[in-house]
């Protein structure tokens, strides 16, 4: 678009647009693009608090400890730093981290977490975002600090305030230079961000004034293989405004797609003639509409295309259109202060070409839209140094000064290692825990021989370290020391009469240096998943039983027990929620003229189960979160389904759909996400629904009757998302191992003194780190030639004064 209507985006549709204080679509989109790691530095800080999250589908994946060094470098360096967000989760805000704290708990698992999840209180409450943590036989601390980060686009990013630069000045700070960096990038280095569209007055959905615009149907990212396609428009002036006749479009081999003449919808004042080259003449027979040039310029455009133009959001309001990835020449090629280069200047010296010319009568949209796609090809095939090498003189009047006659001596390469450009940087950083071989100046070190020392030293320090690492081996040492344990079996008390052998519980008794299998650390919370049911009528078979529970949820494994007289069953759940559920809609079910109960196993490591529940009931993990289980073989009488609700496959089977689900629980309350669980060749038969409003769960509780007419059977979540990874870390088809160790009650009066000893000591370091503070503790988990134990990583950035009472 032609750079003399630059004022088009402020008078379109006949207002201007206000920059007072951000309206709420302006601050969600904020939001949304702080997200991205992006900031607005004219925002108040208030309600941008950082934060730290975990992607859904990431939940079901164990994190490595190199995909943790990615988190730290980007909490610590961010995308100025040229460190990008980490893949795996989403760290909000960055720039607002004050520092970052790593609490490495040797000698803990992820089932040591979980078995003892009423004695650590601090950790299950005040840590929001939890992921399975996949153990390595490497130090993990100085892995940490040597880790290396990533080599930026700019080298001077690295150096201390003041250090020398290998980039002359003139190209250090230059404003391409310092936007893009040296390096050569694909396009997607260039798409603008939803910030950046904001702040250069783009038309952005869901901004005010954009309201009645028509919105593409791009895809959510692009690639650097996605094409390019330069637009150009030209406008006149009407009683309501700017108002476009004319758009033209090109493909990435500039071919014209689009040179098509519009007729504006209100009284034409001024033609602009002299600019657009529109006369009355070439008006008066055209009938086509903003909206019909609409529908045929969307429907040239694939979903991954890149729109490229000069001031393109000029072009955009005036065809009322809104595209989420454009790349605009004005900004590639950018001045000091915000000015903007002409494109016939541009054009001129950079691609030897002459456009509007005196000698045509206005501009041509065609010629324009073809040299900014040029000029962005050129921009993203030589790189930004390159171009700014080239042609510094000719656009921006600068020259590269000469080096001297003498040779200076070289540069030495500057260190990676995360430490090392901390420390550059004038940011401080210390371990504290066991002596260690750790690639850290000895300064920076502080060895003690317990833990209570550990944090007793932290807390003394007047300033806390911007980068700081405790290692906690005490309890690991401790449990190291102590005798192996001796294995038996025991017998579990009779349930319905029937006796049978049993590991003791091991979810909550099993010694924290017992050496088992990774396939018997699985029963962590599998003894909770099961239920014993019966009796059975005489001949009633395993896949009638799983048959029948399957309609409260995934059955992992049936065990028949039968007696010379009666007919039980074990019966194992893939689910906490399954277990549940079974108890409340299956016992006392008649089953061919006798009721059968179904209960929870009986013994003694048992007794605590109610309060276990309830806690992982109120774990912060699930609040607002509920298991839906849609079960028709429950209901009574076969019904057909409703058509807009349970979709059908191919054999008419009713299935659990999205639609289905958002249909039935949307009234009430709003619905933030919906999981739908399912194994390949397998559809869902359950999903888990995030309610935006804790209220809305409580309230589809209170109906769960009338949901059940609906084939729905509910109750809360009670599994964190996350345990489906740590399951699938190895052996989940093995057989459970029967024996146990056994335990007795001293060992386990000691064990839960130590673990709520170790809880009480993070609370307290906690409530030291500074508000701003991305914390980290690392249940590290176990790893050997043998046995690998997942571990636990818990992540939560402070926000301000905890409760002491933690």
């Amino acid at each position: 678009m032609s750079d003399d209507l630059s004022s088009a985006s402020e008078t379109c549709n006949g207002r201007k647009r206000k920059r007072g204080a951000p309206s709420p679509h302006r601050e969600a989109g904020r939001l949304k693009a702080a997200a991205e790691g992006e900031e607005d530095e004219e925002t108040p800080t208030r309600g941008r608090s950082p934060s730290v999250s975990v992607l859904p589908d990431r939940l079901q994946q164990a994190i490595t400890p190199s995909e943790l060094t990615e988190l730290l470098h980007y909490a610590a360096l961010g995308g100025t730093g040229g460190v990008k967000q980490p893949s795996w989760c989403c760290l909000h805000h960055q720039k607002r981290v004050k520092a970052v704290n790593v609490v490495i708990v040797e000698g803990l698992t992820q089932s040591h977490f979980y078995r003892h999840f009423l004695a650590l209180r601090h950790l299950r409450t005040a840590y929001s975002t939890r992921v399975t943590f996949t153990p390595s036989a490497t130090n993990l601390a100085s892995g940490i600090f040597c880790g290396e980060v990533p080599e930026p686009d700019d080298p001077s990013l690295f150096q201390r305030p003041g250090g020398s630069s290998r980039l002359p000045n003139a190209l250090r700070i230059h404003p391409v230079i310092a936007q893009f960096g040296t390096k050569r990038r694909g396009l997607t280095a260039y798409v603008l961000t939803q910030e950046e569209m904001i702040k250069k007055r783009f038309p952005v959905k869901g901004m005010p004034g954009f309201e009645d615009f028509l919105c593409t149907d791009a895809v959510a990212c692009v690639t650097d293989g996605s094409p390019l396609y330069g637009l150009d428009c030209e406008m006149c002036l009407t009683e309501k405004g700017y108002e476009l006749t004319r758009l033209s479009l090109v493909d990435s081999d500039g071919k014209c797609l689009l040179d098509d003449l519009v007729r504006p919808q209100n009284k034409i004042l001024n033609y602009l003639t002299k600019f657009s080259g529109i006369t009355r003449k070439m008006l008066r027979p055209i009938t086509m509409t903003l909206r019909d040039v609409r529908l045929k310029l969307v429907k040239l455009l694939p979903s991954d295309a890149v729109l490229v133009g000069h001031s393109l959001e000029n072009d955009l309001v005036a065809l009322k259109l809104i595209h989420r990835h454009v790349i605009d020449t004005s900004l590639l090629y950018r001045k000091e202060f915000g000015q903007k280069f002409k494109l016939k200047v541009l054009a001129e010296s950079v691609l030897q070409k002459l456009i509007q010319t005196e000698e045509t009568a206005g501009h041509n949209p065609t010629e324009d839209a073809a040299a900014a796609l040029e000029l962005a090809q050129y921009f993203i095939r030589t790189g930004p140094r390159q171009v700014v090498e080239l042609h510094l003189e000719s656009l921006w009047g600068g020259t590269i000064e000469e080096s001297s006659d003498s040779e200076p001596e070289p540069e030495p390469e500057p260190s990676l290692r995360f430490a090392d450009i901390l420390q550059t940087l004038g940011q401080s950083v210390a371990f504290l825990g066991k002596r260690s071989d750790l690639p850290l100046d000895l300064s920076h070190q502080e060895w003690h021989t317990s833990d209570k020392e550990v944090a007793a030293s932290f807390r003394r320090q007047k300033k806390c370290p911007f980068l700081s690492v405790l290692q906690l081996s005490s309890l690991s040492d401790h449990l190291r020391r102590r005798p192996p344990p001796q294995e038996h079996p025991r017998v579990r008390r009779s349930v319905h009469g029937v006796a049978c052998f049993h590991s003791r519980f091991f979810f909550l008794n099993a010694p924290l240096n017992a050496s088992v299998r990774p396939s018997v650390l699985q029963a962590v919370l599998r003894d909770m998943c099961v239920v014993f049911a019966g009796p059975f009528p005489a001949g009633f078979s395993e896949r009638k039983v799983r048959r029948l529970f399957c309609c409260c949820g995934p059955v992992r494994n049936v065990k028949m027990l039968t007696t010379s007289v009666r007919v039980h069953a074990e019966v194992e759940f893939e689910l906490l929620e399954g277990a549940a559920l079974a108890l409340e809609a299956l016992h006392g079910l008649n089953m061919q003229g006798q009721f059968i109960k179904v209960q929870r196993p009986v013994h003694e490591a048992m007794l605590d189960l109610d309060l276990t529940l309830d806690a992982l009931m109120a774990d912060r993990f699930n609040a607002g979160r509920l298991y839906v289980k849609f079960s028709p073989s429950l209901a009574e009488g076969a019904r057909e389904k409703r058509a807009n609700g349970h979709a059908a496959n191919g054999s008419g089977a009713p299935q659990l759909t999205e639609r289905a689900v958002r249909d039935a629980f949307g009234p009430f309350g709003p619905v933030e996400r919906v999981v739908l669980p399912a194994t390949r060749g397998k559809r869902a038969r359950h999903a888990y629904i995030q309610f935006e409003r804790s209220a809305a769960r409580g309230a589809a509780l209170a109906a769960s009757e009338a949901l059940r007419g609906e084939d729905f059977l509910v109750c809360p979540a009670l599994t964190p998302a996350h345990l489906t990874s740590w399951d699938a870390t190895g052996g989940g088809g093995e057989e459970r191992t029967h024996g146990a160790a056994h335990t007795g009650s001293q060992d386990q009066e000691e064990m839960d003194l130590m673990l709520r000893r170790l809880d009480r000591r993070l609370g307290k370091l906690f409530r030291f780190l500074p508000e701003g503070t991305l914390s980290v503790v690392v249940l590290l988990g176990h790893a050997s030639a043998d046995d690998r134990l997942p571990g636990l990583c818990l992540m939560e950035v402070k926000q301000g004064e905890e409760d002491d009472s933690t």
